[in-house]
This record gives structure tokens, sequence and C-alpha cells, in this order.
């Protein structure tokens, strides 16, 4: 992607592609609200999913919408109506108002500034937790009409009646202008609801087939889409909202309700970060690290002896790998390969199935027999207790790398070396390894943990990794 290109598509404004990441922004305000739970309903829209959003929220065919849910939320539990009937307000605030003016073939003509006093918007949407109404809703002809449905078909004792504060955009050019500057503000994390898209460093979120220089710069805010490059030297300064390039298919994928209604693992009770995090992780995993040594110490000479009678010694295979700040220190795991492998592994090279550094296929034949069924079940990993105990790992982190690896992305590199590295974490319970995506999950998963790692992330994911292990087939 060219310089001239960069600057061209990078303007919020950018009416020319409507895509990215695969979605309309119709589509990215609809993965918005079901990012918190909500799934947007519109008369002659998708039809409402009758097993996963807490809330519909019924609107127009052509609205956007942004606005506070916590008083909505409270009214819900409290009083539980079957519907609120939210009069959204809002109040201009800025002493003008600028629009764009085109000519019948929306080209652009100029922009007008007007400098007229305040003035206030309102439009009328409903919120309500029953299917029901949200299928009325679907199958009405207008939001007038379905409205006014609801009104006649819900007693007045069976609802409430709202005023709230908040932003109300129309899907046209210059609403949608408005919209991509405001989303860009709102929305913090869009890669919960949307497939292929992870945050490199704040604000800036990319979809994985972007490639990314390590010389190039993206200042946030700023969301690139599917299929473009910063080459050597080029800079990109948002607010900045970059559409897929043409000619590139992509898919955001479904949204996962069970996923965004569980997203912070609620029967796990909520930890605040403090300073003693630190400490409490490392008291943690000391704790962990020695019960899982007393507990795998039985096993050790029934994998030594299964190594050696196959290939003899050594029984153990010591990887350098980087840890916090970069130092490096001895990987420890149970020997799953030949003694040869890495003079094998260059004559394989061609098979590699993933799209990085790392080198993954199917059935390797550098594994010893004793070597799958050790790396099915994890048991090769085991001897890292040790690496817990002497404070190079920690229990659950980013997966320790080479040096090597580590230079493909800086500033994956960076992030994922400003913690221990672990035994499990996050890329190891999610990550589907399928062809040519796995480098990108990989990344993705790792700066999504650096970026959000507390005590229920770690308890969720060591869970998950159980799980993972017992019920493998």
């Amino acid at each position: 992607m060219a310089t001239q290109e960069l600057e061209h598509l990078s303007g919020v404004g950018n009416d020319s592609v409507t895509s990215l990441w695969g979605l309309e922004l119709t589509e990215i305000h609809d993965r918005y609200w079901a990012s918190r739970g909500f799934q947007i309903v519109r008369p002659g829209g998708a039809a409402p999913d009758p097993d996963g959003p807490e809330l519909f929220v019924l609107l127009d065919e052509d609205l956007l919408v942004g606005f506070g849910v916590r008083k909505i939320l409270r009214i819900m539990s409290w009083m539980q109506p079957h519907a609120i009937r939210v009069r959204l307000v809002e109040t201009e605030l800025s002493p003008y108002r600028e629009s764009v003016s085109t000519d019948d073939d929306g080209r652009f003509i100029k922009f007008t500034r007007n400098y007229d006093a305040k003035q206030t918007h309102s439009a009328q949407l409903w919120i309500t937790p029953r299917l029901e109404y949200a299928k009325a809703w679907n199958a009405s002809a207008s939001g007038k009409l379905g409205s006014r449905l609801l009104a006649t078909t819900i007693s007045t004792d069976d609802r409430v009646a709202l005023r709230v504060p908040g932003r109300i955009f129309k899907d046209d050019i210059n609403g949608s202008e408005d919209y991509r500057r405001w989303i860009l503000k709102a929305w913090a994390s869009p890669s919960g609801v949307i497939e292929g898209v992870y945050q490199p460093s704040p604000g800036v979120w990319l979809h994985e087939t972007v490639k990314v220089d390590s010389t190039a710069r993206i200042i946030g805010p700023a969301w690139i889409g599917a299929g473009h490059e910063l080459k050597s030297g080029e800079t990109l300064v948002g607010p900045a909202i970059v559409p897929d390039s043409p000619g590139v298919e992509t898919n955001a994928g479904q949204v996962d309700w069970y996923a965004v209604t569980h997203s912070a693992w609620r029967l796990i009770p909520t930890v605040k970060k403090r300073p003693s995090r630190a400490i409490t992780k490392r008291t943690f995993d000391i704790v962990v690290a020695l019960i899982g040594i007393a507990c795998t110490l039985p096993i050790y000479p029934f994998v030594m002896a299964a190594i050696y009678l196959e290939d003899g010694r050594p029984f153990f295979f010591k990887h350098r790998r980087q840890r916090f700040g970069g130092r490096t220190f001895p990987c420890i795991k149970f020997r799953s390969m030949f003694r040869n492998a890495e003079e094998i592994k260059a004559q394989l090279a061609k098979q590699n199935k993933s799209d990085g550094p790392q080198f993954h296929m199917e059935n390797d034949p550098r594994l010893l027999k004793i070597g799958k069924p050790i790396r099915k079940f994890k048991i090769d990993e085991v001897p890292q207790f040790f690496n817990v105990l002497v404070g190079h790992m920690s229990i659950v982190g980013p997966r320790p790398s080479p040096d090597r690896e580590n230079q493909y992305c800086p500033a994956w590199r960076e992030a994922r070396l400003s913690v221990r590295p672990g035994i499990t974490g996050l890329w190891q319970v999610k990550s589907e390894r399928e062809p040519q995506t796995d480098f990108q999950e990989w990344i993705r998963y790792d700066l999504e943990y650096v970026q959000n790692n507390s005590w229920r992330l770690d308890i969720w994911i060591m869970i998950e990794t159980v799980k993972k292990i017992v019920f493998r087939s």
C-alpha cells in the first residue's frame, strides 16, 4: 500500500468503500451493541436470535445510536418490565455543524457550516427481553408501525417510558462520517464479536491479513481493514478507519452469544488489578508448581524409560527461549523427538502448515513413538514446573519463544516480554491451528492476554486447559 494510497484511505469519512473487516457500517454498529449483550432488531432486517442476547434493541431501519445502558439495566433488574420505550435525546454542544454537499451522482461539491443555535434531536426506540416483541418488530413494515403495534400490545403496567441522553446518527453520507468518528472513540475492543482482528498497540485494531513492516508506524486511534500492507517507513496517523482492500474477501464470523453473555466468566469473582498482583501471582505460581512437581514426579521414570529404549539419552530437551524483559532461559521439556530433529526439519520445510516462524505439521516424522502421546496430554511440558519454581516462567502467560521467532513482530514481542511466559496461555486454549492463520492467532491471543491479564482470566485459562487435555479425542 503506497503512501499516497494510505493518505487517501485513512480518512474516517471515506465512503467509496463501505466494508470493514467484512462488515458494512450498519453491521459494525450492530456488532458494537452485540459486544454489550444487546441484539439490534430492525423492521425487515436479520431475525432476532432466540438463544443468545440478554436484551433486544428495536430500531428504525436507518438509525445508528449510542447511549449509556446502566440506568436501563437497573430498571430491567428492579422493575422487570416487558419493555422500555426510550426517547433518545441528543443536544448539539458545538456552536456550528458541518455537512457535506454532493451532486446527484454523489460527487463532493462543498462543506457547509451552519452557525445555528443549539438544536435538540430525538429518536424513539424500544428495549425488551421478550422474543415475541422482537419478532413482531422485525415483521413490521416500518419502525413507526412497529412502535404503534407495541404500544397497543404491551399494557402500560408492563412497560416503562424513559428519556435517555445519547447520540443519534443516520445511515447516510453525513451520519456515516459522524458515526465513524464516534465509534472509534466509543468501542475499545471489537475483537470479542468480530473474528480475525487484533490490537497490536493501544487504539490500533488490524485485520489478521494486514502486513506491517517493523519500521512502519501507526498512531491511533486507527482501524485497518483486510488485505492492506504498511511498508517500510510508512506512517498512518489516526483517527483513521481504512476499509477492506477492494477484492479481498473476509468473514467476520457469527456472534457467539454465549461467549458474549459469559465474557467476564461471571461464576468467578471479580478481582481488581492492584500492585500486589505480581506478588500474589508469583506466590500462586510457586504453590501450584510444588503441587505439580509432587503429582507428576511418579511418571518421570516411565517417560524417561520409554525415551531411552527408543532413542537413548538425553531424557530432556532444553531450548533457549526468552522470558520477562528479553532475558533467555533453558525451557525444559521431556524430549519427544529424535536427536537429529533439527537436521530433519530443514528437509520438511515445505510441509510447514504455520504462516509464521514456528514449525507445525501433521504426522511429524521427527516424533518418537512416545512423543505423540506425551504431547497430546501435555506430559512433555510437566518439567516446566521447575522453570516456574525458579522464576523463569509462570503457570499462565504467553508461551515462551526464542529470540528468532520474537523478531517477526516487534509490537508483539515487546508486549509478550512484558510478562512472564506461561506453561499454558490464551493461545493454547483458543487457537484453531488453521493453516496460514496460526501465527496471526498467536499474535492476537498473546496481545489479548497481556492487555487483559487478571485472576479471572488466569483461572479460566487453567480450567479450559484441563478440559482440553481431559476431553481431547
